[in-house]
């Protein structure tokens, strides 16, 4: 296709994508104070007065709570409608052997992030909301801003929903030898200081808490992908293959081919 006909085809596509998420969260807006329970329900046990003192601070506030919250569960409802664009525009220019791979990679994409999403609203809302508010309540009121709080639930469920990629960036990046498998292991010092660091900058509310807390899940994410990069590395190429590099690996399947 020309370059003006892959411009109109990747328009139509992402004005399918958008049309869908905003009908979407138009009808998911009815159910918001619902689904607003339901995000609170983790943390209800940390507030002072659980519920009760939720507030709205501006005439807007509540509408911008909604939308946000439609908003946001709109996109999640639409994440077949989402997937099936994306794979309609770029299927097309993939050979078979590459198309073998896309489509258990976005679902593992998918999965993974809605898992990081669950385990976020189970195991991190309620730690993370209790040693915040618990800094505040030993010298001061603590004014509990239904903006604010939900906002910052949404950023730590999509903050551990892209932190739940990991895996799967590690597991491509050993098996195509993109970084050796030996580099990773021998240079695991710096992979965890760096972990610790990129936990740092992308914890949403800052809070030493959460960012161990998220540091601790990436550093098992990371290993448990190691171990099964190296399994399928072993049972693919064999062990020598855990000390190829890039180049080494290019060969391999050059030879593959040629034979």
């Amino acid at each position: 296709m020309p370059l003006f006909d892959h411009l109109a085809e990747l328009r139509r596509r992402v004005t399918i994508v958008v049309v869908s998420v905003i009908c979407a969260a138009l009808v998911v807006y009815m159910a918001t104070p619902t689904l607003i329970q339901i995000m609170m329900e983790p943390i209800y046990e940390v507030l002072p007065n659980g519920a009760e003192d939720l507030t709205v601070l501006s005439a807007l506030g509540g509408f911008t709570i909604r939308f946000k919250i439609a908003l946001f569960f709109g996109a999640i409802m639409c994440t077949p409608v989402i997937l099936w664009q994306v794979l309609g525009f770029f299927l097309p220019a993939l050979n078979e052997k590459e198309r073998r791979w896309v489509v258990p990679t976005i679902a593992a994409m998918v999965a993974l992030f809605y898992l990081g999403m669950i385990f976020c609203y189970f195991v991190i809302q309620r730690t993370a909301f209790g040693w915040l508010i618990e800094q505040s309540s030993e010298f001061a009121r603590v004014l509990l801003n239904a903006e604010d709080y939900l906002s910052i639930e949404l950023l730590l469920e999509v903050g551990f929903g892209i932190a739940f990629q990991l895996p799967l960036i590690i597991f491509y990046l050993s098996i195509l030898h993109v970084v050796p498998y030996r580099t990773f292991r021998g240079q695991w010092r710096y992979v965890y200081v760096g972990l610790l660091a990129l936990c740092a900058v992308v914890t949403p509310d800052a809070s030493p808490i959460t960012m161990l807390l998220m540091y601790a899940v990436m550093l098992a994410l990371y290993e448990v992908s190691l171990a099964v990069a190296r399994r399928v590395i072993v049972l693919r190429d064999g062990k020598q293959a855990l000390y190829w590099s890039r180049e080494e690996y290019a060969e391999h399947e050059l030879d593959k081919e040629a034979a």
